[in-house]
């Protein structure tokens, strides 16, 4: 095999000198022929004129070929370009096709009858903790934007919730969209809506709401009273990855005090007047079917059928009442359980109030990021030139106590 390798390079050498001299002959013949019929020798001209005259058309060539290079690429630049933007704006479209088919699925999905309370919740909206958090911010107030009885504070509190969040939805429900919204999403679920209908003040019910719109839609939901100094991205440390977080929460209440019980549920309370979480969460699940069947069976204990609940008492009772029902003291409750559940949090030890009382810096606890009673209650004062000082402070809380008035 190795002669024949030889002999075949051989020829391939010689066919290519064949061809190079048959082109320089070829060369001269056309200049020779050229310059025979064009009446001049362009030796003679090319040798006549000066350097600078030959530099300069050289330079001339040169720059005129430069020049179609640049406008070849920009017409290139600006075809990229626009392809580009088609190409962003059909996956926007993709995206948007592909929600509302999710969404209409979502509807026509009935779990069975025989399920619980609880199966039913996860088959509506299984919990995915690899999801990114979806970009929603939600808000509930008794009155409209355009309400005139929507206090000036509270309306620049909601303006800039969306304005320091702009790649976010951001809504605001009134009592009747509240209502049509949580018998939209769990209209799968009757007993649900059965018990937000009987709960019997605005407090309970938009406690409730905020748990349900969280666990089906995901996202962030914050009080009315609420005035964000960062973005929400801002929130998560860069330590830590968004996979590992399921739910963003802060301290809310640290009570030092021998009469803790008299304004609080317990001694450490978890804030819900800012949430973020990603649908179908555990924890929001099992605080949703715990109000349920708390609220469900109370209306099975009246005297009469035509009876309605209420809350009786004090005005200190009733608050201690809402707490309990559906407030701060039965969300820090379902928190703590699940924290001491191993099969959920995958925590060994047990977890007490006193791992977090005094925290100053964020802990991820399981899969729940936990923030220093100052990131979401911050005592600063919002800054005109929206600087903030403190890294860690990310919502002021106004803590008006406004369902007190309700």
């Amino acid at each position: 095999m190795a002669p024949l390798s030889r002999n075949r390079t051989k020829r391939t050498i010689y066919t290519s000198l064949a061809i190079v001299f048959l082109l320089l002959v070829g060369g001269r013949f056309l200049l020779s022929h050229t310059l025979k019929n064009g009446g001049k020798n362009l030796q003679e001209v090319l040798a006549n004129l000066p350097n600078e005259s030959v530099l300069g058309i050289l330079n001339m060539i040169f720059n005129e070929n430069e020049k179609q290079q640049d406008e070849l690429l920009n017409k290139l630049n600006k075809l990229q370009k626009e392809n580009m933007e088609k190409q962003m704006e059909l996956l926007k479209q993709i995206q948007a096709k592909q929600d509302y088919i999710i969404d209409q699925l979502q509807v026509m999905k009935k779990p069975s009858d025989d399920l619980s309370l609880r199966d039913k919740l996860s088959f509506l909206f299984p919990y995915d903790p690899k999801l990114k958090f979806p970009a929603y911010i939600w808000q509930s107030w008794k009155h409209g934007l355009n309400d005139e009885r929507f206090d000036e504070k509270y309306r620049q509190g909601e303006t800039q919730w969306a304005w320091k969040n702009p790649g976010f939805v951001h809504e605001l429900f009134n009592d009747d969209t509240s209502h049509t919204i949580i018998r939209h999403l769990y209209n799968k679920i009757p007993e649900i809506i059965e018990a937000y209908d009987a709960l019997p003040e605005l407090i309970l019910k938009m406690d409730f709401f905020r748990y349900l719109i969280l666990y089906a839609k995901g996202g962030v939901y914050a009080d009315i009273d609420t005035h964000p100094l960062q973005p929400v991205p801002n929130w998560i440390p860069d330590n830590v990855s968004p996979n590992e977080i399921g739910m963003i929460i802060a301290i809310e209440s640290e009570m030092d005090t021998a009469d803790w019980k008299e304004e609080n549920h317990r001694r450490l309370q978890f804030g819900q007047f800012v949430i973020q979480a990603k649908p179908g969460h555990p924890i929001l699940r099992e605080v949703i079917a715990q109000i349920t069947t708390n609220t469900l069976n109370a209306k099975k204990n009246l005297e009469t059928s035509s009876s309605r609940l209420e809350l009786l008492g004090s005005p200190s009772q009733k608050s201690l009442e809402i707490l309990k029902w559906t407030g701060a003291g039965i969300w820090t409750d379902v928190i703590m359980r699940y924290f001491n559940d191993y099969l959920q949090s995958s925590i060994f030890q047990k977890v007490t109030w006193k791992d977090f009382y005094g925290m100053t810096i964020p802990r991820l606890v399981s899969d729940v990021l936990l923030l220093p009673k100052a990131s979401f209650a911050s005592e600063i004062e919002i800054p005109k030139d929206g600087k903030i000082s403190d890294p860690l402070a990310f919502v002021k809380h106004h803590a008006a106590k406004i369902w007190k008035s309700n």
